[in-house]
C-alpha cells in the first residue's frame, strides 16, 4: 500500500472513531444525564406552557436520591387510556405524607400549602381512573409521590390516577430552553 493510501484510509478511520465516540457521549448523556421533553398539557400553566421544551435532569432519579416537594418531575403517565405517553407535574408529597383537600387547599400533614404557582381551587375530581380509588385524607404510600398540576382546574393529576410510583419518575426539570422568550430555570 502507498503511504498516501495508508494515510488517507487512517484519516477516514480516525473521523469515523471520533463521530462513533461524539455519538455513544451523547447517547449516554441523554439516557443518564439529561433529556429533552415537550410539555403535551396546560396541565402546568402558568409555570409551564404547552409546547414548552424542558431539559429534564435524570440524576436524581437514577441514582435513587429523593425527590423533593415542590420538584417539578417527568413521568411516565399511569393513565393508559391517555394520549400521553410522558406527564409533568409538581411533586405535592412524598411517601408517608397525607394530603388533604379541604376548601379548594392542599394541606400536606395537617399543613395548608402555600402555592403562588397554583391556578385555581385544588378540589377532589369526580372522575377517577379505572381501578383508582382517591379518597381524602390521602396517605401517599412507600416508594410513591403524590404529584399535581399548577393548573388546579385543568390537570389529570393524582387525584385522577392514584400516587406516581417512583419507579414511573424519569427525571426533574431544571431548565425551559423554548421559547427564547421564556428561557431559563424553571
Amino acid at each position: 500500500m502507498l503511504p498516501q493510501q495508508h494515510s488517507f484510509l487512517r484519516g477516514i478511520l480516525e473521523w469515523v472513531v471520533t463521530f462513533a465516540l461524539v455519538f455513544a457521549f451523547f447517547i449516554f448523556i441523554r439516557m443518564f444525564v439529561i433529556e429533552p421533553y415537550r410539555v403535551p398539557t396546560g396541565s402546568m400553566e402558568p409555570t409551564i406552557e404547552v409546547g414548552d421544551q424542558i431539559f429534564a435532569q435524570k440524576l436524581t432519579v437514577n441514582l435513587r436520591m429523593d425527590v423533593q416537594p415542590g420538584d417539578i418531575v417527568v413521568f411516565r403517565n399511569p393513565d393508559g387510556t391517555s394520549e400521553h405517553d410522558v406527564l409533568v407535574k409538581r411533586v405535592i408529597a412524598t411517601a408517608g405524607q397525607t394530603v388533604d383537600l379541604v376548601d379548594g387547599v392542599v394541606y400536606v400533614d395537617g399543613v395548608a400549602l402555600d402555592e403562588p404557582y397554583a391556578e385555581g381551587e385544588s378540589y377532589p375530581l369526580a372522575a377517577q381512573a379505572e381501578g383508582v380509588s382517591v379518597g381524602f385524607p390521602y396517605t401517599v404510600p412507600e416508594g410513591c409521590v403524590w404529584v399535581m398540576g399548577d393548573n388546579r382546574e385543568n390537570s389529570a393529576d393524582s387525584r385522577y390516577f392514584g400516587a406516581v410510583p417512583e419507579d414511573d419518575l424519569i427525571g426533574v426539570v431544571v431548565f425551559r430552553y423554548w421559547p427564547l422568550n421564556r428561557f431559563g430555570l424553571v
